[in-house]
């Protein structure tokens, strides 16, 4: 199949199925560069809300140059690897100091914090319509696949496969549909597992396909081993406010919320883990632990249990020292919505809620 049979094919199959999507309304490079940063590690139909909510939030540049960044995390809040947020907020703070829009070129967009080379070229291809090739990881599957790629989807030799190809393909002066129509084809087609090869418009050319190969393309790396991690937190409640206080910007989940807490050491309960923790992290010596609930929820090749606990703090007037944190506050059960916390605690919150926040 020819690179111009492929991308006609492709594209005609494209304008009839193309998912309605709130960042394809649009030309506007900002938005195109919210929507393909968040869209990172990040599926699409998750990406939606968090989209129109922040475009409506931050609607240009300036407006989120201007933003504080609690405001930004909060709003990122459930999107996860906040260094995103954090990256986009200082570009926009970046841009916004001197007066500039987007940028139109490679060059530029890659020397703002946190923009490499294929977000770069999704906004310079979609946004500016520059003949720019992508590859993501619905690309890579679709020409591992086709073109039968013998290597490890990530491997030196796989990559130099799939950008080689990508730039051989993409036709000129219709990047942005093509560039999309490629990796729509590879979340809505080429999936995973099950593909729906008899509906693939470019069935014809497909290599794995015509050697059975199907399901042995991509060739995955070894998939890493999971960390299983036990933790638990304390909820102190005193005069109807809660104690939270806000990691250190060297850490794991930097700058967010969160109850105090940690890792379980070996054949420690939960309900000793919250005190000692409690101590070891603000010097605050609690008691009449209680238990609230256990939730779970993973990040990378992490999965976490996390057993929550009310408290008690022994004397009431003791004022903490921050061991393990930048800063704290004492807040209202309505004032924590207003802060950015990790996906466990966020979830220990919502529990809270729903129980009236019963102690």
């Amino acid at each position: 199949m020819s690179p111009s049979d492929f991308s006609r094919k492709l594209l005609a199959w494209y304008g009839k199925n193309r998912r309605d999507l709130p960042w394809r309304k649009t030309k506007d490079p900002y938005s195109i560069l919210v929507s393909e940063i968040m869209l990172q590690q990040t599926q699409v139909d998750r990406v939606k809300e968090y989209y129109l909510r922040w475009i409506h939030e931050f609607p240009d540049i300036s407006s989120l140059a201007s933003a504080d960044e609690e405001k930004v995390l909060t709003l990122w809040e459930g999107l996860g690897y906040y260094s995103r947020a954090r990256n986009l907020h200082k570009t926009s703070i970046q841009l916004n100091s001197t007066g500039k829009n987007v940028p139109d070129s490679i060059e530029g967009l890659t020397s703002l914090p946190g923009i490499g080379p294929y977000t770069a070229a999704a906004v310079m291809s979609i946004a500016f319509n520059r003949d720019e090739p992508l590859v993501d990881a619905n690309v890579e599957r679709v020409f591992s696949r086709f073109f039968d790629v013998n290597h490890p989807v990530k491997s030196r030799e796989a990559q130099d496969i799939f950008w080689k190809k990508a730039k051989q393909l993409l036709p000129s002066g219709q990047a942005g549909e093509y560039n999309q129509a490629l990796m729509e084809l590879g979340a809505l087609i080429c999936l995973k597992t099950n593909p729906l090869c008899d509906s693939c418009p470019v069935q014809d050319g497909c290599k794995a396909l015509n050697l059975g190969l199907i399901d042995q393309r991509p060739i995955s790396a070894p998939s890493k081993k999971t960390i299983q991690i036990n933790m638990a937190c304390g909820v102190l409640k005193k005069n109807g406010l809660f104690f939270i206080q806000k990691r250190q910007e060297n850490d794991v989940w930097a700058g967010l919320w969160e109850f105090p807490g940690g890792r379980l050491k070996e054949d420690e309960s939960p309900e000793k883990a919250v005190v000692r923790e409690f101590m070891e992290e603000t010097e605050l010596a609690i008691h009449n632990v209680r238990p609230i609930a256990t939730v779970k929820h993973s990040y990378m090749n992490y999965r976490v249990t996390l057993h929550g606990f009310f408290c008690d703090q022994y004397k009431k007037d003791q004022q903490p020292i921050l061991h393990a944190a930048q800063d704290f506050r004492w807040v209202s059960a309505a004032e924590l919505e207003e802060f950015a916390f990790p996906a466990g605690h966020r979830k220990l919150i919502t529990l809270l809620k729903e129980n009236a926040f019963t102690n």
